[in-house]
């Protein structure tokens, strides 16, 4: 069974800073894309950024400029760095890891982490 677990949130004033973490840990035969979603309250989930086995990024229009996305592959480890936080940052904040637990292509999977809360405040 794999597992996500998420650290790293919290409560900060708008303009500051967060890093969130997410280790992956389990039966992985290798780790593919890593990603950050987040949802807020009455709103879809959805995406911030991804990050490929290869370090390529993607970001959502909204944090562009503002959160950095990185990963150590031996840690098995996806980080998300958000700067000049607004409140409208504000949501639950869920990594999201696809890898392959054998070698078998059949074998590919996708994780979803608990969620971490992060609150900006105006």
């Amino acid at each position: 069974q794999v597992q996500l677990v998420e650290s790293g949130g919290g409560l900060v004033q708008a303009g500051g800073s967060l890093g969130l973490s997410c280790v992956a840990s389990g039966r992985i035969f290798s780790v593919n894309d890593m990603a950050w979603y987040r949802q807020a309250p009455g709103k879809q989930r959805e995406l911030v950024a991804a990050i490929t086995s290869g370090a390529r990024t993607n970001y959502a229009d909204f944090v562009k400029g503002r959160f950095t996305i990185s990963r150590d592959n031996v840690k098995k480890t996806v980080y998300l760095q958000m700067n000049s936080l607004t409140p409208e940052d504000t949501a639950v904040y869920y990594c999201n890891v696809d890898v392959f637990l054998t070698y078998l292509s059949s074998s590919r999977r996708q994780y979803w982490g608990q969620g971490t809360q992060v609150t900006v405040s105006s």
